[in-house]
């Protein structure tokens, strides 16, 4: 869990990762190889509260945070 916030720059582009947010959510859902649904919240997969991405801008942070796992390949 992130207890800070951690800058990541991705495609030119920087993020800000905080547990829970669609960053976040993105690349936990590529580490624990989950299919990509762009959403915050949740804990453990598909337990917990959650909110589906709303907006352009919210599923581009989520695709951003898988597509970065996904890139460096860190999973479990």
């Amino acid at each position: 869990m992130f207890e800070d916030i951690t800058k990541f720059e991705f495609q030119g582009v920087v993020y800000y990762q905080e547990h829970g947010n669609f960053f976040d959510r993105g690349s936990a859902d590529s580490y624990y190889n989950r299919k990509p649904t762009p959403h915050r919240g949740g804990v453990g997969g598909d337990t917990g509260p959650r909110r589906l991405a709303s907006n352009d801008q919210e599923r581009a942070e989520y695709m951003a945070g898988y597509g970065w796992n996904e890139q460096f390949g860190h999973k479990k």
